[in-house]
């Protein structure tokens, strides 16, 4: 086959006394995401539907979060890897499509800088890449916000 697709989804606990990062963007909240790296759902997201299109295991697999190496890692970081990886295996990123789970804070202002930053680090255009965000509308954890969810889609073309 000449494309591949998978998806990939996260979710983080919000807490105080940690940045609130997305897609690589520090987002003014007075709570951030609690995790062993960054807690960047959105990348997290994106780096297990890179892997998953190729059959490639999970980001715990490549950064587990029992390694000490990967405490507060910059996502941004893990993410060139695993892109690296991808295009290791004769892939590219065709299109990446994903959502953002969240009461709070108001995801839109932030998308065109998310979408930007995460382009940066794939080495693709930012129409290469969509960011939607929406709310629970009150209702689980995330809509209690105690946490906010990601969810992604990756398109891979191989090269020929």
């Amino acid at each position: 086959m000449d494309f591949r697709i998978g998806n990939g989804y996260d979710i983080h606990q919000l807490v105080s006394d940690r940045p609130l990062i997305l897609g690589g963007i520090t987002i003014p909240h007075p709570l951030g995401l609690l995790g062993h790296s960054d807690a960047d759902a959105l990348t997290h997201a994106i780096m297990d539907a890179l892997l998953g299109a190729l059959s490639l295991g999970d980001i715990g697999h490549y950064f587990p979060p029992t390694d000490p190496q990967w405490a507060g890692a910059d996502s941004q970081k893990l993410l060139i890897q695993v892109h690296d990886l991808i295009q290791s295996q004769g892939w590219r990123i065709g299109n990446l499509d994903t959502v953002i789970v969240a009461e709070r804070p108001k995801i839109k202002p932030h998308i065109a800088a998310m979408r930007d930053r995460l382009a940066h680090s794939l080495q693709i255009a930012p129409t290469q890449i969509g960011i939607k965000a929406t709310t629970n509308e009150k209702l689980d954890a995330v809509g209690r916000e105690e946490g906010i969810a990601a969810y992604a889609v990756a398109l891979l073309i191989k090269v020929i």
